[in-house]
């Protein structure tokens, strides 16, 4: 959270390059928690809140400047089939916020003194449905009725006062048609962030076309992607910034394979070390990981960021 005296995350954002953390998944099992469940990680904010709050603190004190919320999968609709009602839904959904700021908190007590910023995460609808459809969209549903899902969740996400809202890992451009329509007048400024494969939506429309959906909506302050190869990451960084003239945001998951039948990873990391300067070359400003990639690489992230600030200076 920003004090009076800290800019807001617009404002960093316009001056220089942000780090986001990693995986909160891969975090919260390296912790000993189990995931298998159709709410993953937002199961924990009713059953182990504080598992939440310490995951993002292990990634402020790696070095990120923002750590995004434990809501990704967490819906109406999702906390209804666990027999959730829908006033319990929006207070944990708020929830997701408190533990982050939580974290910031504890961050700060234990000497972290630079400025820190929470990110909102709502998820695909394809999050909600947990069969790994959020990675080929095309739902067969209408722009109208994803929006007509996605404000409610937003509206509870904005009131909770996070710095910013990660409309993240959208799959195509009917859905993020839907997204920028829900986000407006909510007063929190959002970044749109795709998964891609190669330079197409994972529904398979040219990036050049997805990013220009968000050229000139005023709530968008970033475009980019995520949940992502990180081979795929320079050529969409610099499509969105041309197509755009907003800063980037990007965090690809490892280089590891997901299946979403077997529900498991497969392969070997690709994350390597120089990706970073050239995704920051290239324009991306605000940098993490996604899936399995933990705290080691984002501390990795953070000193490559700040060495090229310091080299500028």
């Amino acid at each position: 959270m920003t004090s009076d005296t800290s800019p807001t995350f617009t404002e960093a954002l316009a001056a220089g390059t942000l780090v986001l953390d990693g995986g909160l998944s891969n975090q919260l099992e390296a912790a000993g928690h189990d995931l298998g469940d159709a709410l993953w990680s937002a199961r924990l904010l009713a059953d182990r809140p504080e598992a939440l709050t310490e995951a993002h603190l292990a990634y402020l004190e790696a070095g990120a400047d923002v750590v995004i919320t434990a809501s990704y999968q967490a819906t109406f609709e999702g906390f209804a089939r666990r027999g959730t009602g829908r006033e319990e839904a929006a207070a944990l959904l708020a929830s997701s916020v408190a533990r982050a700021r939580d974290a910031v908190a504890r961050a700060r007590a234990r000497g972290v003194d630079r400025p820190l910023w929470v990110a909102a995460s709502a998820g695909p609808y394809g999050a909600m449905l947990a069969d790994g459809s959020e990675y080929r969209g095309r739902y067969g549903l209408g722009v109208d009725r994803l929006e007509r899902f996605h404000r409610p969740r937003l509206e509870v996400l904005a009131a909770a006062r996070p710095d910013v809202l990660a409309l993240e890992t959208v799959p195509d451009t009917d859905e993020a048609v839907a997204l920028l329509r829900a986000v407006r007048g909510l007063g929190v400024p959002a970044w749109l962030s795709y998964t891609i494969d190669g330079a197409c939506t994972r529904a398979g429309q040219p990036l050049r076309e997805a990013f220009a959906l968000a050229a000139d909506v005023p709530e968008v302050i970033a475009v980019g992607v995520n949940c992502c190869a990180p081979r795929d990451v320079e050529a969409a960084v610099a499509t969105a910034a041309r197509v755009t003239g907003k800063p980037v945001v990007v965090y690809p998951n490892s280089g590891e394979s997901w299946d979403a039948r077997t529900g498991s990873w497969s392969g070997r990391p690709t994350f390597a070390a120089d990706q970073v300067a050239r995704w920051h070359a290239a324009g991306a400003r605000l940098i993490g990981g996604c899936c399995r990639v933990g705290p080691d690489v984002i501390a990795h992230i953070a000193r490559t960021v700040r060495g090229a600030a310091r080299s500028r200076s």
